[in-house]
């Protein structure tokens, strides 16, 4: 299972700043069983945006919306028409829903809400695609909603690196350069001031280099 924990309001608000109309999406799976994305999490992000962009005199309208699952095409109809009353998607689900809508729907300005810290079992048979390392300190708002820590071969944060030819990765042909995905995303969006941002070196403690990880919610504890 994936955990995740939802980014301070503070920092949801800084993404979604351009904008007057919003959804919410909330995902049914994995961050609906730890308490960051599901219906209850939904109400709380969407009425908090409402309050905060209130007290700041420029009303929000939030459209709030819980999918069975963000990473399965089967639960995704109905978002392009979702997408079409609204000027940006909040997800709450993990970077992996948010990496498979943001492939899907390319034209879509879909942003993180909550952060993937790490992965439980739940196996399977079948095929899978990495789309999320589980970071712990999501930055799809300045990729456009493409993870360049999973899906780049050097785990570039501020790429591309010049390696790359016809858009492919030059240590595996195969594989799409998606710092090249990324540049074609954000140009087609008038977006390219967004890869102007440097990354400092990534603290990886969060990602599980500082041993067994734990995560804590003492609102959920019973007797509290």
């Amino acid at each position: 299972m994936i955990i995740a924990e939802r980014k301070p309001i503070s920092r949801i608000l800084a993404m979604i700043e351009p904008y007057e109309r919003v959804a919410v999406l909330g995902c049914r799976g994995c961050v609906a069983i730890c308490s960051a994305g599901g219906d209850r999490e939904v109400e709380i992000v969407s009425a908090a945006l409402r309050l905060a962009r209130k007290r700041a005199g420029r009303p929000l309208t939030v459209v709030e919306e819980t999918l069975v699952r963000q990473c399965d095409p089967e639960y995704l109809t109905g978002l392009e028409e979702l997408a079409k009353k609204v000027d940006a998607v909040v997800s709450l689900a993990c970077g992996v829903g948010v990496n498979f809508i943001a492939d899907r729907f390319p034209e879509l300005r879909i942003y993180p809400g909550v952060d993937t810290s790490f992965y439980g079992a739940n196996p399977a048979l079948g095929e899978w695609e990495e789309k999320c390392r589980g970071c712990g300190d999501c930055i799809l708002d300045f990729t456009g909603g493409l993870c360049p820590i999973a899906r780049c071969a050097k785990n570039l944060l501020n790429g591309p690196c010049g390696g790359s030819q016809d858009g492919k990765c030059e240590i595996r042909p195969e594989v799409p350069c998606v710092w090249h995905q990324i540049y074609e995303r954000l140009k087609a969006r008038g977006e390219l001031e967004r890869m102007m941002k440097l990354f400092p070196a990534k603290d990886w403690r969060p990602a599980g280099h500082d041993g067994p990880r734990v995560r804590t919610r003492e609102d959920l504890k019973v007797g509290n």
